[in-house]
């Protein structure tokens, strides 16, 4: 006997592969919607593949046929995607969407929107709870979609009852924009150091696919409507991380400390540095779903080195990632390492 039928938009996606993995585990009876219609290999033979976009109503129409007891949605953006899985509210009993730990504001308005200008990055309390108050709706960045996503999606209530969790930087294989490759490039190169700004005590909350796919299969066997932030147990700091990644790979580097920010876009600033910490409070998802983490970020993390890894063999990193080449161009390079060792000399620290 099945636990019900679901639906996974994006299911070929870094969380979507996980989710369907825990939902068909759970021995729920999942299609896996992508727009290339492929399938995972770790997925068992009892999951269909279904090739649909979903910008494309009838084909999503089609997909849904009769309808499914709970749609777990991985690539929901702003109000129009809110309000076609509204559209098929009769065939579906409850939803699950990624959200984003993004959409936050702290007391004084700032979010990751203003984190570009002078004095800009939020200060948020710490843990963040779900009660924070958010950007607000709209179509002008990423974190303003997400929230008008969440606010259309709840307004909805016991007609589409939704579950949205706001995810923190989500980690594991078949990332494309993955921010462990900054260490796992470095140590494959050899780098002797890593320079880290803010004395290396960064913290910007993960969370792993197999916790997010975890909460996906609680939420989808508890639906309601409400927001839960999504994280692992733990938010190790920047140079925490740094030497977590050496150990995996066997290898040995020093972590040069700055107090204050990066001396330039490309020293001392890596895709997790931060004035503050961004941790989210998961007090809610284990009250309100029962939920315990499945791994931890140090667990889980030779997984991700040895795809990271295989990925980087042969190739130049921005041939391997070219959305990360794409999203971190404009603000330095990540691998810049003669302005690294020109600083180094400068300020008397050699590079070997």
């Amino acid at each position: 006997m099945t636990t019900g039928s679901a639906v996974v938009l994006g299911a070929t996606g870094q969380v979507g592969r996980a989710a369907v993995r825990a939902l068909a585990a759970d021995d729920w009876e999942v299609r896996a919607l992508s727009r290339g219609g492929g399938r995972d290999g770790s997925w068992p033979e009892g999951v269909r593949a279904v090739r649909a976009d979903r910008e494309d109503d009838a084909a999503l129409a089609a997909a849904l046929g009769d309808g499914c007891d709970v749609l777990v949605d991985m690539v929901a953006y702003g109000s129009g995607h809110a309000r076609q899985l509204k559209g098929f509210a009769d065939r579906i009993g409850s939803a699950v969407v990624i959200s984003s730990g993004a959409v936050y504001a702290d007391d004084e308005g700032r979010s990751f929107d203003t984190q570009g200008e002078p004095g800009g990055f939020p200060r948020y309390p710490v843990p963040i709870p779900e009660t924070q108050s958010t950007v607000p709706p709209g179509e002008a960045s990423y974190s303003t979609r997400k929230v008008a996503l969440e606010q259309e999606l709840l307004a909805a209530g016991a007609a589409l009852p939704t579950t949205l969790l706001r995810a923190g930087a989500i980690h594991g294989p078949y990332c494309r924009t993955p921010r462990e490759l900054y260490f796992v490039k470095r140590a494959l190169d050899g780098r002797p150091v890593r320079v880290l700004a803010y004395g290396g005590r960064s913290r910007f909350h993960p969370v792993h696919v197999a916790n997010l796919a975890e909460l996906i299969r609680l939420a989808a066997r508890t639906p309601g409507s409400r927001v839960l932030n999504a994280g692992d147990p733990e938010a190790p700091t920047v140079d925490e991380i740094g030497a977590a990644i050496d150990r995996v790979l066997g290898h040995r580097s020093e972590s040069v400390l700055l107090e204050g920010g990066p001396p330039s876009d490309s020293v001392g600033k890596t895709p997790w540095t931060a004035e503050h910490s961004v941790v989210y409070d998961m007090a809610a998802a284990e009250r309100e779903l029962g939920y315990r983490a499945v791994t931890n970020y140090e667990d889980s993390l030779p997984t991700t080195v040895e795809w990271l890894a295989g990925q980087l063999s042969g190739r130049e990193w921005t041939d391997a990632f070219p959305k990360m080449a794409a999203q971190y161009a404009p603000h330095g390079d990540l691998f810049a390492y003669a302005e690294e060792d020109a600083w180094l000399g400068e300020h008397g620290r050699g590079a070997n």
